[in-house]
């Protein structure tokens, strides 16, 4: 791994203490926590008449602000779900509580009958009882009802789809049922993703119902599924405020969050709306001061509509987005009760060194950065934006041991995530007011540094780690030595780069040249690292692995089982290591291109 320049390192410690200091002391709790308190007594389903007041409240206090904005209003597919019903056929004849997934195949209210069967977790890991991965293992369940481990989510549903199952019961790790979404689409279907739309009634019991259900399954018992849901293409708000500066008005960061919400969602999402609208406020009270402009976009369709508005976004200001976004920065569930680590603080690479810095520097606690899930809003990675944060604060996992909590993702760890706990208890004022100021703190860093606060070659290190555990993989059977070799060249040509920047003045024709060139390397090695769809298409909504064209190399012993799997596996990883080679060379002759000029 290279280490970064003394000079390079600079860019992640930039800092304009005296502008950090006025605008943190201007960050005030009143306002925000007085948001929160309203968008608790609001149920806010996407594009619903009760969403549309928790907007219309953000306008108003916008305009009292003075901070433009835009309400944007596209029409985008929705699912609500609305009841289910889970009862055991013969028997008891009992009946449990159940609740349906957003996208899941609406009966109608119809009851679906068929054995059920008990497919238990290929490993069922007490530390992530929400995440279960369902292993049919060639089990023939064609015409039963299936009964699984954990939610919903997007690869187990479309496991139960596709292995010919009348329908799929989930069991929730708690005795809530959180709410989900099964769909792995991302976003508005498009012709190729519609067809990944789920094909089967999907349902949900909480953890105590889901043991007698398991039970009744050993029996070889029958049970009666029904679902109902509303999905329909709805017109849902997407509301855009900006903060101009006069200096390079066009190069913008991107803050944004989802409005709409499972129940009251005081800690996913109110208090996040709450920290945007106050950014907005005392960002406004400083614009003269800012060198690029802030964006805050408020979401609908996260939780209906698997981030329809974030996409929405994404794609209709695409190349806006590609040319002048500088990063994007996602906030969800700051300001949770008992909420005192950074530990599972989303980041990419290049960013790290200036967010953790930022973190230590405002609250004293030293943040664990880890590289971003495909979760979120984070829709823009085909793009090539960098970006950071996405959930915040969180409780240590010592705490959540001894609450008896299992990890969820969001609310800061407390296990009211997508429940109708999610209540004015999960929020804390003074936790956050801290967040809202560690959110100010590391806008400003990319808003008013003189050079984009990025290191690439920190990004070239974790492909180079990354590409070293493939290698270790799949050794003697493919070659990644000129993926390696191309790094070298990069990490020089990087090198070289970051002793050209000299420039104090982000709109010195020096600093924007090199800017350029910081922004057009993300968008080379952002999307070989996060995505394997085109730039501008969206991948599923399932786990993406680091460098996902050359992931199957970690299956090389299952390959080497036959010839035939063996060469279709070195083809697929020849084709993806071209990808990957190609993309670094460019980069290595766009920083070549600006040390020379700058030399």
């Amino acid at each position: 791994m290279t280490t970064p320049s003394t000079r390079s390192q600079s860019f992640s410690s930039w800092l304009d203490k005296s502008l950090e200091d006025a605008i943190l002391a201007d960050i005030a709790i009143d306002e925000p926590w007085s948001i929160v308190k309203q968008f608790s007594e609001i149920v806010r389903s996407s594009g619903s008449v009760e969403e549309r007041r928790a907007f219309n409240i953000l306008t108003e206090k916008l305009t009292q602000f003075g901070v433009p904005f835009t309400l944007h209003e596209p029409e985008c597919f929705i699912s609500w779900p609305l009841a289910a019903s889970v009862r055991v056929v013969g028997g008891s004849g009992q009946s449990f509580v159940a609740k349906t997934s957003a996208m899941s195949v609406s009966t109608d209210g119809k009851k679906i009958k068929g054995e059920i069967v008990y497919v238990p977790p290929s490993s069922l890991d007490a530390e992530d009882a929400v995440h279960t991965v369902l292993n049919l293992d060639g089990r023939d369940v064609r015409g039963k009802i299936v009964l699984v481990d954990g939610l919903p989510l997007s690869n187990n549903a479309t496991a139960v789809a596709e292995s010919g199952a009348l329908a799929g019961i989930f069991i929730s790790p708690g005795s809530r049922i959180h709410e989900s979404i099964c769909t792995s689409i991302w976003g508005t279907p498009d012709l190729d993703s519609i067809k990944r739309l789920p094909r089967v009634p999907m349902a949900a019991v909480n953890h105590s119902d889901g043991q007698k259900l398991i039970d009744l399954a050993i029996q070889g018992g029958t049970v009666a599924v029904a679902t109902n849901l509303d999905t329909r293409w709805r017109t849902i708000p997407v509301l855009v405020a900006e903060v101009l500066s006069d200096v390079l008005p066009d190069e913008f960061v991107l803050l944004n969050g989802h409005l709409d919400s499972w129940h009251g969602g005081v800690g996913d999402n109110a208090t996040g709306n709450a920290a945007m609208l106050e950014i907005a406020r005392v960002f406004s009270q400083h614009r003269s001061s800012l060198a690029r402009s802030l964006r805050i976009a408020w979401w609908s369709g996260h939780s209906h509509g698997r981030y329809a508005g974030s996409t929405w976004y994404s794609d209709t200001f695409a190349i806006d987005l590609a040319a002048n976004c500088v990063a994007q920065v996602n906030c969800d569930s700051p300001g949770c009760r008992w909420t005192e680590t950074f530990n599972s603080l989303s980041c990419m690479s290049e960013a790290a060194p200036m967010i953790e810095k930022t973190i230590e520097r405002i609250t004293g606690i030293v943040p664990k950065a880890v590289r971003p899930p495909r979760a979120g809003d984070y829709a823009f990675n085909s793009i090539g934006i960098s970006s950071f944060l996405m959930l915040s604060s969180t409780m240590s996992d010592e705490l959540r041991h001894e609450k008896g909590y299992y990890p969820v993702g969001g609310c800061g760890g407390n296990i009211a995530w997508h429940t109708e706990d999610d209540t004015m208890e999960i929020a804390d004022p003074d936790y956050l007011l801290r967040d809202i100021r560690v959110y100010a703190g590391s806008l400003l860093a990319v808003l008013n540094a003189p050079h984009h606060p990025y290191d690439w070659r920190l990004t070239s290190a974790e492909i180079r780690s990354t590409l070293t555990r493939y290698q270790t993989a799949i050794a003697g059977d493919f070659d990644f030595s000129p993926s390696f070799a191309a790094l070298d060249r990069l990490d020089q040509a990087l090198n070289s780069l970051y002793a050209t920047a000299s420039a104090n003045d982000p709109a010195s024709p020096e600093a924007r040249k090199f800017n350029y060139v910081q922004r057009r390397l993300g968008r080379i090695l952002i999307p070989v690292n996060y995505s394997r769809m085109p730039p501008f298409w969206h991948d599923p909504a399932l786990k993406i692995a680091p460098l996902p064209d050359l992931f199957p190399a970690l299956n090389a012993k299952r390959s080497r089982a036959s010839n035939d799997s063996l060469q279709i596996l070195r083809t697929h990883l020849k084709r993806g290591q071209n990808r990957l080679v190609w993309a670094l060379m460019q980069a290595q002759e766009l920083a070549d291109r600006m040390a020379t000029a700058s030399g």
